[in-house]
C-alpha cells in the first residue's frame, strides 16, 4: 500500500462527543431504565434509517405507533438532540489543527441527518479544516456500505489507499479495510498523534 496522503474523520465519537445516553439519563430516573429505553425503543438500528435519509418526523411516527406510551420520550430524540453532544474532542482537534499545518488534506464521512450537520460543525474551530464532508443523509446511505466510501474518495479526488480513515465503529472500520484504505479504530483519542507520526502525516 502506498502511505496515505490524507485522513478521512468520521466525526461523532471521532471529532465530536456524542451520546444518546447523555441526553435520556436527564428523562429517566434510573440508569436501567434509560438503557432498557435505548436498546428496545430508540435503537441504534432505528435512528440508522434517519442517518440514512427517512426524515425524522416520518421516523417517529413509525416508532410511535409501535410504542405510543413513549412518544414523549421518542420526540424528545429530535426535540432535544442538541443534548446528546458534548463538545468536541481535544485530541482530535489538535490532531486536526496540527494536519493543516502540514498542509494534510481532511475530509469527514459522516452517519448523520443532514440538519444536524451545522451545528455540529459550530461545536468546534476545527472543522473548517475539511476540505469536504460526505454526509449521510445527503447521499441516501450510510457506512459501512461500500458505495458511500466510493463517494468519498470520489469528491476527495484520492485513492482509497491515500487516505487514513478514523471511526469509532469497527464495522466500519473493517469495511474500509476491505476496500482498501487505511484504517485506525478510534477508541483512545491519546493514541491518535502517535498513530498519525506512525503514518508519516506528522513529525515525531
Amino acid at each position: 500500500m502506498r502511505a496515505p496522503r490524507g485522513v478521512l474523520w468520521d466525526v461523532g465519537n471521532v471529532i465530536v462527543d456524542w451520546s444518546p445516553r447523555r441526553l435520556y439519563l436527564k428523562i429517566f430516573e434510573e440508569p436501567a431504565a434509560c438503557d432498557r429505553f435505548l436498546s428496545s425503543v430508540c435503537t441504534m438500528a432505528w435512528h440508522a434509517a434517519t442517518d440514512a435519509g427517512i426524515h425524522p418526523e416520518d421516523n417517529m411516527r413509525r416508532l410511535i405507533a409501535e410504542h405510543p406510551d413513549r412518544e414523549p420520550e421518542i420526540r424528545a430524540w429530535w426535540d432535544r438532540w442538541d443534548e446528546m453532544f458534548d463538545g468536541a474532542i481535544p485530541e482530535t482537534e489538535c490532531a486536526m489543527e496540527a494536519l493543516a499545518v502540514r498542509g494534510v488534506p481532511q475530509f469527514a464521512l459522516t452517519n448523520m441527518w443532514t440538519e444536524t450537520w451545522p451545528f455540529v460543525q459550530s461545536l468546534s474551530p476545527a472543522f473548517r479544516h475539511l476540505e469536504d464532508a460526505v454526509v449521510s443523509a445527503d447521499e441516501g446511505m450510510i457506512k459501512p456500505d461500500p458505495r458511500i466510501f466510493a463517494i468519498a474518495c470520489e469528491r476527495s479526488g484520492l485513492a482509497a489507499d491515500e487516505l487514513l480513515f478514523v471511526d469509532d465503529s469497527a464495522a466500519n472500520t473493517e469495511a474500509a479495510r476491505a476496500l482498501g484504505f487505511h484504517v485506525h479504530r478510534f477508541e483512545d483519542p491519546a493514541h491518535l498523534i502517535p498513530l498519525l507520526v506512525g503514518h508519516g502525516l506528522l513529525e515525531a
